[in-house]
């Protein structure tokens, strides 16, 4: 009976065949891309589309300001436009009821008072019309210039009026102070205050002549 060798059951073609196989299958993978560099047209491509990123950024940039700037120029409008609305609104319905009271009690101006009131109703009609409810995007900066015109009509309507009707002037603390004079005078011509003001003067004109005459007689004397 032969002693057992385990070389006898050994394949030698084996171990020396591995380090061959392996250095075969690895030539024959590729290399990693995440591995090399970028080449020079892989850069150029990434520089043109960064470019392009930063100029569609400055563009939106530019939509938004101007965006921005026109809704603050709304934003500013809608906010003259309340403050002159309501200004007008106390304004106009106050005169009214000054006028209304003036004509009651002056019939002799009731003609000419009559069409101031009535162009004072027309312009609060107007204000009060004014329904922002109703405005929308499209046509906003429309319905503001519109509404805008409808407060300085009005707004002119009631500076001629103050300047023709003196009631509208007294504050609403209580009647003004009556200026006689001052209203006596201011309906005198040029002519009629030039003469006043030389009767009022003539008697200290007289006195300085005659002071003057007196002194010249004295030095001439001497």
């Amino acid at each position: 009976m032969s002693v057992f060798d385990d070389t006898d059951f050994v394949d030698r073609d084996l171990p020396a065949g591995q380090p061959q196989r392996a250095a075969s299958l690895a030539a024959s993978t590729p290399p990693s891309t995440a591995s090399r560099p970028p080449t020079h047209e892989e850069l150029e491509a990434r520089l043109s589309q960064t470019q392009q990123r930063i100029a569609d950024l400055r563009r939106a940039q530019e939509a938004l300001e101007q965006e921005r700037v026109a809704l603050e120029e709304d934003r500013r409008r809608r906010h003259e436009l309340r403050t002159g609305r309501e200004e007008m609104l106390q304004n106009l319905t106050r005169g009214i009821g000054l006028l209304e009271k003036a004509e009651f009690e002056a019939r002799r101006d009731a003609d000419q008072m009559a069409k101031t009131l009535a162009a004072f109703n027309e312009a609060l009609a107007n204000v009060q019309a004014i329904n922002e409810e109703t405005w929308t995007t499209e046509n906003l900066s429309a319905e503001i210039t519109r509404a805008l015109t409808v407060v300085e009509n009005a707004r002119m309507e009631w500076n001629a009026a103050r300047l023709k009707w003196a009631v509208l002037n007294v504050p609403e603390g209580g009647p003004a102070a009556p200026r006689p004079a001052a209203d006596w005078l201011a309906q005198r011509s040029l002519w009629e205050l030039a003469r006043l003001g030389l009767a009022f003067a003539w008697p200290l004109v007289l006195a300085l002549l005659l002071a003057f005459g007196a002194l010249v007689i004295i030095l001439y004397r001497r």
